[in-house]
């Protein structure tokens, strides 16, 4: 079976200032991924996880989205969610923190790029949940405040954290840690 690799962060648009870097590390983690021949899930959603997503998809990964919407209307039309990234979407109807954590479960190895709020959420039940955690370390948000976090908030759940501002790198230790 292949190993399920989520990938949480900033749904947002970045600013002017920090786009273009942005998207070339979601670009450069896409095709990590697609090289290693894993499963994408993501929130189905849009900014920097889209970009993640579509490039992934187009690589020919399977990418599953995991919406908070009950069906694809309400997707499009409540939530403002794209559709063309996903291989297949799973209808929670549980909202965005709900469907967080149905997400981070159903993962093997969670990866941060970025991330506000729903992200530090993802990442709390991630941590929770004994996951792999992955953070892109120069992408600013939640992949950049791991160490802080877990200094200040930590307890000891089984979790692994690794950080690396190559996305290569990066995987390559998530995979190395994970165990199924």
């Amino acid at each position: 079976m292949k190993i399920k690799v989520g990938v949480m962060g900033s749904a947002g648009e970045a600013s002017p200032d920090t786009k273009d870097a942005l998207v070339e590390k979601a670009q450069a983690l896409a095709q990590a991924i697609a090289s290693r021949q894993l499963l994408l899930l993501t929130g189905a959603t849009t900014g920097i996880v889209y970009v993640v997503g579509k490039v992934a998809h187009d690589a020919g990964v399977f990418h599953v989205g995991v919406s908070p919407a009950e069906n694809s209307k309400a997707h499009v039309e409540k939530f403002k969610l794209p559709l063309d990234a996903c291989d297949l979407i799973v209808y929670t109807g549980f909202g965005l923190k709900g469907r967080n954590v149905v997400l981070v479960r159903s993962c093997d190895i969670v990866l941060f790029i970025a991330g506000a709020m729903g992200s530090l959420n993802e990442f709390t039940i991630a941590h929770d949940e004994g996951k792999v955690i992955g953070c892109l370390s120069g992408t600013g948000g939640v992949a950049d405040a791991a160490d802080y976090l877990l200094q200040k908030f930590s307890k000891d759940m089984g979790a692994r954290v690794f950080q690396d501002g190559d996305p290569e790198k990066l995987l390559d230790a998530c995979l190395g840690s994970f165990t199924s």
